[in-house]
């Protein structure tokens, strides 16, 4: 006979006590106490804001590589494992970053630090599809990422403008489909690249096109009519069109800012990255994602984080400034997240190795409580001291501050059902 109590990680608990009380006392009822309490529990209010109202756009900044906490927002000064980053006051009485962040030092009452984090892989690619998506990957099915949920929950402030755009790559829309995908941009200079149609292909001539090619399609239409990934495919046709013959495609081109705001980012691809994530929240996209790295610092630490960590400084609070001077902060939550940490301990190479028992992450704007540090590691940085907190808590928390239950049950294309938050728990001190 199989044990229930090995698939405990699936069971919710109902299920786990009534395993329970088949496998001790050969009974299928609970108790009415029992019953009592779960159904007060299956009755459970979704996780949502206390007060105020939801933002309305998420911009995620993507530390690809995983951002050494030591060396940014967690720097343990007095200790060996501090190396040769020094830390400085922020605005926040008592809190300290690492010297190379001082403008968000500067900003620190606008940012919640949250130096709890934690995961269960230090692979960068498992634990990136795990701070995305909530889930750890499988071979089974391919779970979607945050801002494809947030296309499926929220939908669009636009009727020509993409949901969701990801600036450098980042994860898809899995099981969703293509509907679902943000619209990726390599270099964001380019903006969007062979938007321009040839002379001679004009409006007329490009439907005709098309009106052709359905008609090639007919029969293979016809028996995949029912098939999610042939209708996904279509709707992401028809939001391209649409896209490409909107005025509004000028969202993409950064070269209309002022010399000014070009300057406050700076002439790099994340800064670049930046600021094109700001003119499209401020047209009407919700989610905007942002990478940059890599921040895979195994080798010479210090001949690279000033560098690495003074760019993110600038680019971010430059972000920040922008976002508030423009109306848009409050209706934005601004992101700093990462897949993992940095090991405490130095090694051979002066490097920091992978870390994922601690690390840290930011959020700012909309209506996360800022000015304040969440959550405590050790001495050492090398494990949660207190109030541990999960990429699974860390996505509940985001979804909550733009209006999404993470409790939510969706359900992939073979039945399976599945939320956002991944049992995670919103941290309610945050938003």
């Amino acid at each position: 006979m199989s044990n229930p109590f090995l698939r405990l990680d699936e069971l919710s608990r109902r299920q786990m006590v009534q395993a329970l009380a088949k496998s001790c006392l050969g009974v299928t009822l609970m108790p009415l106490a029992f019953q009592q309490v779960f159904a007060a529990d299956a009755k459970k209010a979704p996780q949502k804001l206390s007060g105020g109202k939801p933002a309305k756009h998420v911009i995620y900044l993507y530390m690809q590589g995983a951002m050494s906490q030591l060396d940014t927002f967690d720097p343990k000064p007095g200790t060996k494992v501090q190396g040769e980053t020094k830390p400085i006051a922020t605005a926040l009485s008592g809190v300290q970053f690492a010297e190379y962040l001082p403008n968000l030092a500067k900003q620190a009452k606008k940012l919640a630090v949250i130096r709890s984090m934690t995961t269960t892989t230090a692979d960068h690619t498992q634990a990136r599809y795990l701070a995305n998506t909530s889930f750890k990957p499988i071979a089974s099915i391919a779970h979607p990422g945050f801002g494809s949920w947030v296309h499926k929950e929220l939908g669009g402030l636009h009727k020509d403008l993409p949901v969701a755009v990801q600036i450098g790559g980042g994860v898809g829309p899995g099981y969703l489909g293509a509907k679902y995908a943000p619209v990726p941009v390599g270099d964001p200079a380019l903006g969007l690249q062979n938007t321009k149609s040839p002379a001679y292909m004009t409006d007329d001539t490009f439907d005709k096109r098309m009106q052709l090619s359905g008609v090639f399609d007919q029969n293979f239409r016809k028996k995949a009519e029912k098939n999610p990934k042939v209708t996904g495919y279509d709707d992401l046709y028809r939001d391209a069109i649409s896209l490409l013959r909107s005025e509004d495609l000028k969202a993409f081109d950064i070269t209309q800012e002022k010399d000014e705001q070009k300057k406050a980012y700076g002439d790099t691809k994340f800064g670049k990255g930046c600021l094109l994530a700001r003119r499209l929240v401020q047209s009407g996209v919700r989610y905007v994602e942002v990478s940059f790295g890599s921040w895979d610092h195994h080798y010479e630490l210090w001949d690279k984080i000033p560098n690495m960590a003074g760019e993110l400084d600038r680019v971010a609070s430059a972000l920040l400034t922008d976002l508030e001077q423009q109306g848009l902060l409050k209706d934005t939550v601004v992101v700093i997240g990462t897949e993992f940490g940095r090991q405490p301990d130095i090694n051979i190479n002066t490097g920091r190795d992978h870390h994922p028992a601690v690390y840290s992450c930011v959020l700012a704007g909309g209506p996360v409580k800022g000015g304040q540090v969440y959550g405590k590691s050790d001495e050492k940085a090398f494990r949660v001291d207190t109030d541990g907190v999960s990429p699974e808590d860390f996505n509940a928390t985001l979804a909550v501050a733009v209006g999404i239950d993470p409790d939510k049950e969706i359900h992939s294309p073979d039945g399976r059902p599945f939320t956002l938050g991944n049992h995670g728990k919103a941290l309610t001190k945050v938003v």
